[in-house]
């Protein structure tokens, strides 16, 4: 059994301890959390506080403040995802729509005045990419250009169903199609 002499002592509030602990009471009366009486009870026992436990004791049911960095960080959070939000906003406003072809014929699709969608963007080649009607989709598929067709992101290569509401690219020429 260990005897009392044996116990390692509390451990002693310093007076920067003693601050913090006001600073923290302050937070707490300026957010309504705690009443004039109250704060001044603890400033009191925070001021006669020999240990840790003491002033823990008197923080004990007050929040931690928070610090002027997580309020900084969750700002600029904020106001990134804002920006981005925006820009995504405005892109999705000047995105053309295409149409779906009606009737089963090949709809082309490229910078050549001939084509059914001519498109003047220099990232679009001349014969560009076509839609195919098999079965009961359609299907887009790039003709070897130089950009490529993307549908959803993802390269259209020798055919991709496509149906309303899927994000097609042709270089840099974006489209939602539509029905």
């Amino acid at each position: 059994m260990l005897g009392e002499d044996t116990l390692p002592p509390a451990i002693r509030a310093s007076d920067e301890d003693r601050e913090k602990a006001i600073d923290q009471l302050r937070h707490g009366i300026v957010g309504g959390r705690l009443s004039n009486d109250t704060f001044l009870r603890r400033v009191d026992i925070a001021l006669r506080a020999q240990s840790m436990d003491e002033l823990a004791a008197v923080l004990e049911d007050l929040p931690e403040p928070a610090r002027p960095s997580d309020f900084l960080v969750r700002t600029v959070a904020w106001c990134s995802d804002l920006a981005g939000r925006f820009r995504r906003a405005r892109a999705t406003s000047r995105v053309q729509r295409l149409a779906l072809p009606r009737g089963d014929r090949v709809f082309l699709i490229g910078r050549c005045p001939d084509c059914d969608l001519s498109l003047a963007n220099m990232t679009v080649s001349w014969r560009h990419a076509e839609l195919r009607l098999r079965g009961p989709d359609w299907v887009l598929v790039d003709l070897d250009s130089t950009n490529g067709t993307h549908v959803n992101g993802w390269r259209a290569g020798t055919g991709f169903p496509v149906r309303p509401g899927d994000w097609v690219r042709f270089g840099t020429a974006r489209f939602r199609i539509v029905d």
